[in-house]
This record gives C-alpha cells, sequence and structure tokens, in this order.
C-alpha cells in the first residue's frame, strides 16, 4: 500500500509540473501575439502615412497648380482669408479644406533684429517699443533674457529649436510661429516664468522673414488699437461692420494719426505673403508659404 501511495504521489507532481510548464509557454506565446499585433498596428499605421505624405505631395502640386491659373491672386487670397475652400467628393468619401492667413498682418519679429541695419531703424524702434510694452502688461519677468534669445535664434539660427524643426529655418530670420514658440517653450524651462504663456504673440507680431509691411487690412483689433491709440472696443466695432469705411479715414475719424505709421503699413497694396493649411482624409495636414508667386516651407504635419 505504501509503494502504491507513493506512485500515485509521484504522478500528481509530474502533472503539476507539466501545468506550470504549459502555463509559462502559453504565456510568452500570449507575450509574442501581443507584441506581433502592436507592430502589425504600427505597420499599418506607418503605410497610411506613407500613403497619406503621397497624397500630400499631390495635392500640394494639383492647389500650387491651380493657384498659378488665376490672374488675380488678390481676390482669390482674400477670399481664403475669410472662408476656408472646402471640398468634398460626391460620394462623400474624401474632403479636403484649404485654410489661408495673411503673414504680414502683425509687426515682424524679425525687426527686433534690425538695430544696426541702414534704413530699418524705424522698424526696429516700433518692434522694440511693441516687444517693451507686451512685456510690462504681461509682467514678463526676464525681458532682456527673452529678447536675447530671440536675437540669438534670428542670427545664429538654430540654437533654441528642436532639431525636428531644424529644416524649416532659413538663415537670419525666424518664418514661422513653431519656430517662435521654440523659444518661448525654451525660455520658460530656463527663467520658470509661467507669465509668457499669456503674452498673445500673434495678435500682434507676424512670423515671417519676408514681411517688409504691415498688412494692416488684416491686422488684429488689439495690434490696431495699439498702433493708432484707439480703444479697442471702438476698433472691434469698426471690423465688424458690413460697410466699414477704409482704415485711414477710420484712424484719422476716431482721434488717431493714420501718417504717423503710414511708413509701416502695406496700405492699399495687397501683400502677396500668405501661409495655408490643408487639411484631408482620415484628419492628416500639410502646410505652405505662398509668397510672390512661389511656394515654400512645405511641412507635413501628419494626422492630428
Amino acid at each position: 500500500m505504501d509503494k502504491i501511495k507513493y506512485i500515485i504521489a509521484t504522478e500528481k507532481k509530474r502533472d503539476g509540473f507539466a501545468l506550470i510548464i504549459t502555463l509559462s509557454v502559453l504565456s510568452v506565446v500570449i507575450a509574442l501575439t501581443i507584441v506581433l499585433l502592436s507592430y502589425f498596428t504600427k505597420v499599418k499605421e506607418d503605410a497610411q502615412t506613407t500613403k497619406a505624405l503621397i497624397q500630400a505631395d499631390i495635392y500640394y502640386a494639383d492647389i500650387l497648380s491651380e493657384l498659378k491659373k488665376f490672374k488675380d491672386v488678390k481676390n482669390v487670397f482674400r477670399r481664403l482669408y475669410r472662408f476656408p475652400l472646402f471640398l468634398r467628393s460626391p460620394d462623400g468619401r474624401f474632403t479636403l479644406t484649404v485654410n489661408c492667413y495673411p503673414l504680414a498682418s502683425g509687426m515682424n519679429i524679425n525687426w527686433l533684429s534690425m538695430e544696426h541695419v541702414s534704413g530699418k531703424q524705424v522698424q526696429f524702434q516700433e518692434a522694440q517699443i511693441l516687444f517693451d510694452t507686451l512685456m510690462q502688461e504681461y509682467n514678463v519677468e526676464d525681458a532682456d533674457r527673452l529678447r536675447e534669445m530671440i536675437l540669438e535664434e534670428i542670427g545664429v539660427g538654430q540654437k533654441y529649436v528642436k532639431e525636428t524643426q531644424r529644416r524649416l529655418i532659413q538663415k537670419n530670420g525666424i518664418i514661422s510661429y513653431q519656430q517662435f514658440s521654440e523659444i518661448i517653450k525654451r525660455y520658460e524651462m530656463e527663467v520658470n516664468d509661467q507669465n509668457i504663456g499669456r503674452v498673445p504673440w500673434r495678435k500682434f507680431f507676424s512670423f515671417s522673414r519676408d514681411a517688409n509691411k504691415i498688412d494692416a487690412e488684416y491686422s488684429s483689433a488689439e495690434l490696431i488699437s495699439y498702433l493708432f491709440d484707439i480703444d479697442i472696443r471702438t476698433v472691434r466695432e469698426w471690423l465688424s461692420s458690413p460697410e466699414k469705411s477704409s482704415l485711414a479715414a477710420f484712424v484719422n475719424e476716431n482721434g488717431g494719426n493714420y501718417n504717423e505709421k503710414k511708413n509701416l503699413l502695406a496700405g492699399s497694396t495687397f501683400v502677396e505673403a500668405s501661409r495655408c493649411s490643408v487639411r484631408y482624409g482620415d484628419g492628416y495636414r500639410f502646410t505652405f508659404d505662398y509668397i510672390r508667386g512661389e511656394a515654400k516651407y512645405f511641412e507635413f504635419h501628419g494626422k492630428h
């Protein structure tokens, strides 16, 4: 009896050991399956992104081709500034939206570097005064350090921008708000200044190396109010009026002096400098600049 009991006990231990081995194998198989599934998902996503990038190149070429056909580019872009262009296939399976906005609607941030540039003293002074005004209004802790970082970026080109952004940068200049925002992030981390995030940069400045004048027709109410010392509520009422007068007439009628800032403004001249954003498919997007009939700075942003 004792021998039989011993044999039975031994067989049970072997079954238990085999069960442990089986569970171990299953756990490995399951883990491998999860890894493979995630890999296949990533491959699928990469394939979709690659396909979307190829599509972006095609749409980009098509859009530029169509733009070059228009003789009156001024009216085309003025319409795009007000209303996005929306395209949709008859079956609804494909959509594409084009949004454009003027690059020169603010004071060029690059003017801060023109202190010693011949013939650009007025631009430098105006940009510096506006910069100082915003620093005081929003209680920025170290305005000198921020200005230093901006000037280093304009002059050196790549010190405060992520590696992935470097291909966007052209020599001696800030060409986009994305590039500028990297400087702001760097400053905030270095100085630990939470106030910097409150500054509405895009309402006052433009971020294009090619902007030599302010296209005030498309400027924000905040910038117009600042430039001509007119109450912002009055400016907003004028901007929202369907039959508003010209900027010059509005300024002079409301106690301002349009001629004082005339040299900074484009006036009635259409500034051929626009940034366009194209959304298509399943949330993909690319951007480009259209400056004096030439496309620049194409950037594929992927899925958002």
